[in-house]
């Protein structure tokens, strides 16, 4: 007989114990407890603040996390989340956090509830787990950026923009840039002083990133300049208050130049006299005689400047008497990039303050056949009746240069046009700006004009509606006299949209 003492092994089975509050039969534990009871006799969230505070700003929408930094979070987001949680005392000493999140509160009610889920191991081997609430009340307190902001004195970074011109036409178009770009949502003040614009701002970064898109949508150049404002010692920390000049090109768009016989000769043998066409990243220079066309860069205009003869100011008004248009036979061949929005086109003007007076006729090849016909009103510069004062122009014989330039058409009466524009455009919150003489006005309606007759130049510029012109009786566009005075059509033109308030709109 063989006894099997090793494959049996002695079976136990565990003894159940009565809970000691309410005799509920369970398994034995270290305070021998059932988990209902031990609930209601422990709370392991005693040492936890039910309730908090939380400082917002209401100008960035911003909550402070001590000591000194502020979050940007939106309502019930990981981040607002993480700023509640640090908020709480004895989180993570005290108990283990399981599960944190959000209970939906009305957006104005200042409140915001946080469900909390902890555990914490009350006795040997006995791990209890509690569910509760956390109410914080939100309290307004505004930062220091925005206070720096408000009070409109503090900066560390200054752009000074600058143009040495006698109009405000070129500011009027980076005005709508910036809007359109949303360039100067940084600058905490913008004012207006004699020549341009001072841009402010708080830090040096954002100060450079208006540099850099100034240079990128006018040519222009910039220096920079730093004063020493004070230096700590101990740390070698210095603070520096940086200011930027940017200055713009003096030539703008209809401006008549005289270049060098070096320059001429450098840009394809164009000129001497050449009209602005048009200002972007570069200056584009049409000669009137053959319709030549060429940019000149930034860098190529400050390696030889040269300035403009004549402005949109000193224009003559002319009339047309006949336009003869040139065919490609009688046009002088051209070397390089030609035109191909212009006709050259020999025309006979008179000037307005001569009908019936001298009536002089004069005779002159211009670049406007294509919307010129005799009885049109053209706006032009006398040059052999005008004294000018520039030294490039003396090196050519004037025989040789044309008695009359012209500029531009006249289309309709400039108060008629006024009344009948149904769009208007956004305004920068400019300090002192309220300074708005007749000149200005003046500057301002020619660039509006210049909006209408150029589709190119207004497809950096967001047009906006004017439902109050739109809605008069007598104002649609069907209505106008002159059948092929340019306008602005309704499907170019956005909404008006009045959201931020910084930006004014015309009135």
């Amino acid at each position: 007989m063989e006894y099997i003492t090793d494959s049996i092994e002695p079976t136990t089975t565990a003894g159940k114990i009565l809970c000691c509050q309410c005799g509920v039969l369970i398994e034995p534990n270290a305070l021998n407890m059932c988990n209902g009871c031990m609930q209601s006799q422990i709370d392991i969230t005693e040492f936890i603040p039910k309730q908090g505070q939380l400082q917002m700003c209401n100008k960035c929408i911003r909550y402070l996390q001590p000591p000194n930094t502020w979050i940007s979070a939106q309502l019930e987001s990981r981040e607002l989340l993480t700023v509640c949680l640090k908020r709480i005392k004895g989180l993570n000493k005290e108990v283990r956090l399981v599960d944190a999140g959000f209970i939906w509160t009305e957006p104005h009610s200042k409140r915001i509830k946080v469900k909390l889920t902890v555990q914490k191991e009350v006795a040997q081997g006995a791990i209890l787990q509690q569910t509760f609430i956390v109410e914080f009340t939100i309290f307004n307190q505004i930062c220091d950026d925005c206070q720096r902001v408000e009070a409109k004195d503090y900066w560390k970074a200054l752009v000074q923009v600058r143009q040495r011109t006698s109009h405000k036409k070129t500011f009027f178009y980076l005005e709508q840039l910036l809007l359109k770009h949303n360039a100067h949502a940084d600058a905490s003040n913008i004012k207006q002083v004699h020549g341009g614009l001072d841009f402010y701002f708080a830090e040096q970064n954002s100060g450079r990133k208006l540099v850099d898109f100034l240079t990128c949508v006018v040519p222009c150049r910039f220096e920079t300049s730093k004063r020493l404002i004070s230096h700590d010692i101990h740390s070698n920390i210095y603070n520096y208050k940086y200011t930027t000049l940017i200055e713009i090109v003096p030539v703008c768009k209809d401006d008549i130049v005289c270049l060098s016989k070096k320059q001429s000769k450098h840009l394809g043998n164009i000129g001497p006299i050449c009209i602005c066409s048009r200002v972007t990243q570069n200056i584009y220079l049409i000669d009137p005689q053959t319709l030549k066309v060429e940019p000149i860069s930034s860098s190529e205009f400050w390696r030889s400047p040269f300035s403009s003869i004549c402005d949109s100011k000193h224009l003559v008004e002319y009339i047309v008497c006949d336009v003869n248009v040139l065919d490609s036979t009688s046009k002088p061949h051209v070397y390089g990039k030609e035109s191909q929005k212009h006709a050259l086109a020999e025309v006979f003007v008179m000037k307005s303050s001569e009908i019936g007076v001298i009536d002089k006729q004069y005779t002159t090849i211009s670049h406007l056949g294509h919307i010129l016909h005799p009885g049109d009103t053209v706006m032009g510069f006398d040059l052999q009746n005008s004294n000018v004062s520039d030294p490039s122009l003396n090196d050519f014989d004037l025989d040789t240069l044309p008695d009359v330039i012209l500029v531009k058409k006249i289309y309709a009466d400039k108060s008629l046009r006024n009344r009948r524009r149904q769009w208007k455009l956004k305004h920068l919150d400019v300090e002192d700006a309220a300074s708005v003489n007749s000149t200005i006005e003046r500057d301002y309606n020619e660039f509006l004009e210049d909006l209408e007759e150029d589709p190119v130049l207004r497809q950096n510029v967001n047009v906006y509606r004017d439902e109050k012109k739109i809605q008069e009786p007598g104002n649609n566009i069907g209505d106008s006299t002159e059948e092929d005075t340019p306008r602005i059509d309704l499907n170019e033109m956005l909404a008006d949209m009045t959201m931020e308030e910084p930006d004014k709109m015309d009135s």
